[in-house]
């Protein structure tokens, strides 16, 4: 005798759970980056970005967060890459990252970007090398990745930062 189907709403709550965020990679007319300090955070910096709310898309939490975090109305172009984060030791969730291209500011915009959020702290425009030193490891392997993605019009899937290809992850 099989068992019966169960309820739609039980099946789901035995499934895992995921965060999903987005985020925008800025950059300037000399090529770096935008980063932001969270205040939430004392280990790393981030790019604009966030998680989503309930029935909101990568792309619409992209812009919101940017918004909300730097005061820039900015609709981003495409998908640089999607970044699967595993469950950490803290605590968080897995997290499944979609990284939009927000392009290159000008000058003016550049020099007026500041938080404007409580959630942070402050803005930097980075080199590479001082992304490497101010992002956590992951997160300075996924910015240089969607970097590369935005120069090759490529879109990469990453896990923990790496491609699968890699070995890593």
């Amino acid at each position: 005798m099989s068992k019966p189907p169960l309820p739609p709403a039980e099946y789901y709550a035995r499934l895992p759970h995921h965060l999903v965020g987005a985020g925008v990679v800025l950059r300037d007319s000399d090529g770096r980056v935008l980063l932001v300090r969270p205040t939430y955070r004392s280990d790393t910096w981030e790019i604009p970005g966030g998680a989503l709310e309930h029935g909101e898309y990568p792309w619409e939490a992209a812009v919101r967060e940017v918004r909300e975090e730097i005061g820039l109305a900015l609709r981003p172009g495409r998908l640089l890459a999607v970044d699967v984060v595993p469950a950490q030791s803290d605590g968080q969730p897995p997290l499944v990252n979609f990284v939009f291209d927000g392009g290159v500011l000008s000058p003016a915009e550049a020099a007026v970007t500041r938080p404007c959020d409580e959630e942070l702290s402050a803005v930097a425009w980075s080199t590479r090398p001082e992304r490497n030193a101010r992002l956590a490891p992951h997160m300075a392997r996924r910015i240089n990745a969607c970097l590369q993605a935005a120069e090759t019009g490529r879109t990469v899937y990453l896990q923990y930062g790496y491609p699968p290809e890699d070995g890593h992850g």
